[in-house]
Order: C-alpha cells, then structure tokens, then sequence
C-alpha cells in the first residue's frame, strides 16, 4: 500500500497525514490550496483498481453521492477517476465516530441516543429521495460532532463490497454485526437494509451491546437471519418501552414488517420525543383489537400436577427438510387452483371484513415465558396467551412445558395458545401488585422476600404514584428472591425542560437553541418590523417556562419590512387664479396617482400617503415649483407629521405710488403678508406714500417673501 504523505495529488491536495485505514481505503488529511481548506480524502487502496468492475461502479457511486446535500451527511467536494488512482475529497470532520462515543459511554442516555438516532434517519432519508442506499450503516461511519451534531459518511461505498460474490465471508467482520437479513443472505437490498442496520445502531447505544455477538463473522450472520436478538429492556430495564418498540419494529427480519422508509420512523420518533410514555399499537398484519394476556392469578392448583412424561420436542432437521422437499413436489396446477382460491378467500374476507389470515404457531416448549413470550411483539401480535401453572420438580420456574395447539400448526391470526407454565417450591407467584400504591407494592414485594427496582414513566392521564406494570409480568411464577422491577405513573413530567430565551436572535439561531432544549419549532408567523429579516419578534411559550419535553415553541419573525401606516397632509393651494400640475413624493418616488390637475384658488386639497419606518420625507410640486415638504414617522400611532409651506410664486403687485395703507390692502389681497414699509434711513413707517419696492412691481415670488416698501411722507 502505497503511503501518499508529503505528496500533490493533482496540483491541488497537499497530503499531510493519515487518519484512517478500512478494508478499502485509506483515509488522509491534506490541504486544499485553490479553496483553501483542510478536507478529507479517501484513495482506495491498489488492488481494487484492477478490477474494472469495481471501477466502473465506484465511478457511478461516486458521482451518484457527490449530488447529496444535507447537513448530517458528510460534504463530497471532488472525485478522481485515473487509472492509478482513484480517491474522493470529503469534507474533513473534527470529532469521533460513533463507535468510539458508545465505547466511552457504554450505555448512551435513551434521550441522546433518539437525537442521534433523528439525525441519522434524515440523512437516510435525503439520500434513499435520491435513490442512493447506504448498505453500511454502522457506528464506525457516523461521525460525532462536539456540538452534538451528527455526520453520516461513506455512502455508497458498501454496495461495491461484495465485489463478484454475495457470500458472506469473514472479510465483513466490520460490517456483519449491523447489516439485514437480506444482506446476510446475498440478495438484492433497498432502502429498508439502511432501516434495519439503524435499528442495530439504536440497539447498541440503549444496551451497550450489539444484538448477536460470535468469533465468526459467517456465525454472526446465521444469527441475523436465525435468531431473536434479546429485547433491550431485558438488558437495560430504564429503556422506555415505546423506545424500545421502535428498535424491534426497525430490527425486524421480514422487510415487509419493518419501517417502509425513514420518514415512517421519524414520525414514530417524534411521537415517542413528545410523550416519552407512548405505546405504540404495533402490528405487521390487520388487528384493531388489543393484545390480550390471560394468567390463572392466583389459582395455585389444590393438588399439584407431577409431570411424568417432559414435553414434545421439536422435530428434527432432517425431518423439517423432508417436509419441505414433499411439498415441493406438488403439482404445479394444485399450486395456480389454490392461488385462485386464495384470490377469493382474500376477496370475500375484505368484502365481509374478516381476517382469516393464517400463521405457523412456533415451539413455545422450554422458553420462558416472561422473558421469551410475554414481551416478544413477533409473539403477542399474532397470538392471545392463556398460561396455567403446573408444578415441575426438574424445569426452571417460568419454563412453558406443553403448548396447545402444537408448534407448526397453522392457525389464524390472535388464535389463543394455551401454555402450562412451570412452577416449583422456589418459586411463587407474583400476584395483587398492579393498582396498588408505589410504596404499598414496594412492602409487600419486600415482605415476601423479593428485590425491587422502581421506573416511573410520566402520564399526565394516569393515576399517580399507582404501579400500572410490572416486570416479571403479573400472574407469572417467579423465583425467590428475584428483583421485581415497578413501573409507576406520574404526572410529574420528568423530561420537561425551561423554554429558552430567543427574542432578538435570528430564526435558524433561536431554531438551535430550541432543539438544544429538548423542543422544536412550531407555527412561525411574519410581522412587519423594522427589525433584520428573520429576527425573533416574539415566543410562544415565553422564556423559562417549563414545557414537556418534544413541545413546541411558537415563533414571530420579522418580514424586514416596517410597519406599514397611513398619514394625511393639508396642501393649502396658492391663490393665483390659475391651474398647475400638483405632484406629491415620498421618499423620492411619485406617489400613486399624481400627478393632478388642481385651481390655485387658495383652497385646501388633502392628501393621504401610505409608508414605513422613521423620517421618511415628503415633498408637494406644483408645476415645476416645490411648494411643501416634510417628514412622516410611520412608526407613530397616529404617524407624526412635520411640514413645511414653501408657498407658489406669484406676481408681486406693483404698489409704487400708492398710500401705505392702500399698498398694504393691495398686497394682501395678492396673498402676500411678508411685507414692510421703511423711510429713506430704514426705519419703519406707517404713513405715507410708496416711492420704491423690493422685489420690483409684477416680479414672481413665493408669497412667502419679504416685500421692502420705502416710503416718503
């Protein structure tokens, strides 16, 4: 394997270090001196390039992923395709992947783990809407931000690491712990393989395991498509049961029984973030009804029943495989006439509103029943227990020693499956502890010799403090001295949290710290304001109130406009026995329906503008004269006006030879009043006769102006 550090890589990628190695590819840290950045870049290792298959796919993934855009999806800036060297530049990432978090923490917080857990299935999501499916999602390719964000990498990658063959080796040590059924078996995989392997990840943060663990990973994979991985609450009874549904649901085997897409298990996420108490009503095929459990509690026989005989056991391989070749060899026209029949079966069922489906009852015989049954969805959804209590002096109590009916009878769908459930001297049954008081339960489960844990789940419906399940299940036989866990009620919400303040920052701002609290963003509505466009008006819860956890926060953004008002102005025209064009301006620009023709006939026209903001001038054109102007505050209720009168030029009279108080009716008759009558020395006069006037006779002023009259007695 070549090492690439201290080397170009086409003029551009300066190769500093190296900061990770995969089956594949070798990961390298290097500089970026056009864009001038530090990025990440993956250059797959030698001997993939001599296969022109794998070279040819890797050319269209790369360019399939370089199209994806999302922030929880680690950034594709370029791609190489040389026939000696082929590598893709990322975005460089500082943080830790999240299998080195679940390593530190061990169990990571069920609250932390759903906020990674919502990050990650919207990356998914983004990418299976661009037709693009991971096929390795696992810990080791998430990467953790300190910020808490999370960056899924290495996309596409994985579809291309089966090379010529879909047999399972142990060259996938790496991946075979997270990866589906489907994918273990060698077949063709879409978009639910990502959902299953997520379930995986959930599984491994919430428990501090993974569900199947062996030396091999050939074993491992057999396990993936065998066996039941155990339920986490067995592992880590503080998993919220609603929590713990969706992980199974994800995890399923069938495909068809799992979520359809990510955004389907999104929403049960975001309905878990809101009442971490919910339940979801899970089932693959049709049933409105509950599932029902029915326990003898109580009935401890009079005479105990010794067995004498132990219980049927499944048959064997060999025989399984018999039966398969049998039914192989039926002849293919039975085979399309029972299709036909099914046709109608399923016609006349959904016509009448009739289940009938029909399933296999597994080998219930030597499981225990409160481990193994009571709390497995791929049993309670397709069946209705009945338990009865026999004494067995060998089983381990709990143990199922007959079933009825037997396993691999077809049944249909919620037949009930009677149980006898072992029980010996070491064990008694729990009974009488549902509805009774937390700290009464706790007295009596204690008196009679037994461990006890108490969870309390928040449900603002329930009764508080009054214990509503139990783990074992009530009515099952336990053994002496077993820790008994308590699930009670409350109405305190434990998972509320203190609204934050986010007045004054911007939306994508005040979004931050609302998620970071544990909440989400509700209606966002604009308000005109003279406020940046997107600023935080107002908040709904406000500030330091407590709201439940998954709540949402209202929010008043402002539009970056100003409240917009209207203002009325009184233009008085000049009195000049004429017409003239009148315009009228705000904030330079001419208003709406002006300009107007109006008579200067010392009346008064009103004038009504519509604006925004602080200040905003003004201004009245008559003709080519400027007669009024101002500014308007629009913030104001009502907004301020602040006018000034320039007035309209007219002809000042010539009053030469006139006596002063003729001049002075004269002038004022012409609209002016701005005048003044001096002698020869300046001083001021009131009798006489005008010799001389500035501005001279049939000049045109703004009535405004002063007029000097000089005058001799």
């Amino acid at each position: 394997m070549e090492n690439y550090c201290g080397k170009r890589l086409d003029g551009r990628y300066e190769i500093r270090e190296i900061i990770g190695v995969g089956g594949m590819a070798v990961v390298y840290k290097a500089y970026d001196n056009i864009d001038d950045r530090i990025v990440a870049i993956k250059i797959l290792k030698e001997e993939f390039l001599a296969n022109e298959e794998f070279r040819r796919r890797f050319k269209n993934e790369a360019k399939a992923i370089a199209v994806l855009s999302h922030p929880n999806i680690v950034k594709v800036y370029d791609v190489s395709f040389g026939d000696r060297l082929q590598y893709i530049v990322m975005e460089y990432i500082e943080g830790i992947t999240l299998k080195e978090y679940i390593e530190q923490q061990k169990v990571v917080n069920w609250k932390e783990a759903v906020h990674f857990v919502n990050q990650i299935l919207k990356a998914l999501q983004h990418a299976h809407d661009k037709g693009i499916v991971h096929r390795d999602i696992k810990p080791q390719n998430i990467m953790l931000l300190q910020d808490g964000t999370i960056k899924v990498s290495d996309f596409g990658i994985a579809r291309f690491s089966r090379g010529d063959t879909r047999t399972m080796t142990e060259s996938a040590i790496g991946s075979v712990h997270y990866i589906s059924p489907e994918q273990a078996r060698g077949e063709i995989t879409d978009d639910k393989a990502d959902i299953y392997s997520v379930g995986v990840v959930m599984y491994e943060m919430l428990t501090g395991q993974l569900p199947f663990q062996s030396d091999s990973a050939v074993s491992v994979a057999i396990m993936q498509l065998q066996q039941e991985a155990k339920r986490p609450r067995e592992i880590n009874p503080e998993i919220p049961l609603g929590l713990e549904q969706i992980t199974m649901r994800a995890m399923q085997k069938n495909p068809r029984n799992r979520y359809q897409s990510a955004s389907e298990m999104l929403m049960d996420l975001d309905a878990f973030r809101k009442n971490p108490s919910v339940k979801f009503d899970y089932n693959y095929f049709v049933d409105n009804e509950p599932t029902k459990y029915v326990s003898q509690k109580g009935a401890v026989p009079v005479k105990p029943v010794v067995r004498e005989q132990p219980p049927k056991q499944p048959e064997t391989q060999e025989e399984a495989e018999e039966d398969k070749k049998s039914n192989k060899t039926l002849p293919i026209l039975f085979g399309v006439l029972a299709g036909v029949v099914v046709l109608v079966a399923i016609f006349v069922g959904v016509y009448f509103g009739v289940t009938a489906r029909r399933v296999e009852v597994p080998n219930f015989v030597g499981k225990n029943f409160n481990d193994e049954i009571s709390n497995n969805a791929e049993y309670t959804d397709n069946f209705t227990f009945e338990t009865e209590s026999v004494y067995s002096a060998d089983a381990e109590p709990g143990t199922v020693l007959t079933q009825d009916p037997e396993a691999e009878t077809k049944v249909r769908i919620h037949s009930t499956i009677t149980l006898e459930i072992a029980y010996n001297e070491d064990s008694t049954q729990l009974t009488g502890i549902i509805g009774l008081n937390v700290d009464e339960a706790q007295s009596k489960l204690r008196g009679e010799g037994f461990e006890v844990k108490v969870i309390t789940n928040y449900d603002p419906n329930a009764q508080e403090g009054v214990v509503y399940d139990t783990y074992p299940v009530e009515g099952s036989y336990v053994e002496d001295g077993q820790l008994i866990t308590l699930y009670v009620a409350t109405n305190d919400d434990p998972n509320a949290t203190s609204v934050p303040y986010v007045i004054g920052y911007s939306q994508e701002v005040a979004k931050q710290l609302i998620e970071s609290a544990g909440l989400k963003v509700g209606n966002v509505t604009q308000q005109d304001s003279e406020e940046k466009a997107g600023t935080v008006l107002s908040q709904s819860p406000e500030a330091n109130q407590s709201a439940s956890a998954g709540g949402a926060v209202s929010l008043v953004v402002s539009s970056g406009k100003a409240p917009a008002s209207s203002a009325t102005i009184s233009v008085k025209r000049p009195n000049a026995n004429t017409s003239a064009s009148m315009r009228v301006y705000l904030d330079g620009k001419l208003v709406d329906g002006y300009p107007i023709e109006v008579r200067l006939d010392g009346g008064t026209t009103q004038v009504t503008l519509q604006g925004s903001g602080n200040a905003v001038p003004f201004s009245v054109v008559m003709d080519d004269t400027e007669i009024m102007k101002g500014t308007i505050d629009f913030t104001k209720d009502p907004p301020a006006v602040s006018a000034q009168e320039l007035g309209y030029p007219v002809a000042v009279p010539n009053v030469v030879g006139l006596t002063v108080s003729e001049a002075e009716k004269k002038l004022e008759n012409a609209g002016f009043s701005n005048f003044v009558f001096v002698n020869n020395v300046g001083g001021t006069v009131t009798s006489g006769t005008v010799v001389s006037q500035d501005p001279e006779g049939n000049t045109k002023v703004t009535p405004t102006t002063e007029i000097t009259l000089t005058v001799q007695p």
